[in-house]
């Protein structure tokens, strides 16, 4: 009659002799893994390169007589409190007739004005649009 297996110790779910089977397999299966990872890896098939595209500039217009606050804001240099100012000056003093006339809001000088050019819509003159 064959012995009866040796007892396992309390809590154990596998036989020491099971537990270095189990070890040697688990280890096996991680070096083919570990095989199979750095031969997909490699750089046999080569480099790979990425054309970068140059980055997108919006093209966008503003018209200083009638834009509010955050649209003003869009422009280089100008934050907040100067978007703000050009309203109140607006409001105060009437539209702007020409892009030069911003230098009337506090805060905006000649290269402010160079600055924020491209960006601004052409103010047209009132009775040149009369005339139209």
């Amino acid at each position: 009659m064959p012995s009866p297996p040796p007892p396992t110790p309390s809590g154990a779910l596998i036989r020491p002799r099971e537990r270095r089977t189990v070890t040697v397999l688990t280890a096996g299966v991680l070096a083919l893994m570990a095989a199979g990872w750095w031969r997909h890896s490699s750089n046999e098939r080569g480099t790979i390169d990425i054309d970068r595209a140059a980055p997108l500039t919006a093209k966008f217009q503003v018209n200083v007589n009638k834009a509010d606050w955050p649209e003003l804001m869009q422009l280089p240099g100008v934050g907040r409190t100067l978007a703000e100012r050009i309203m109140a000056e607006r409001e105060e003093r009437g539209a702007f007739h020409s892009v030069e006339e911003l230098t009337r809001v506090d805060g905006i000088g000649p290269r402010t004005i160079d600055r924020i050019r491209p960006y601004l819509l052409p103010i047209a003159d009132e009775a040149e649009v009369a005339n139209r």
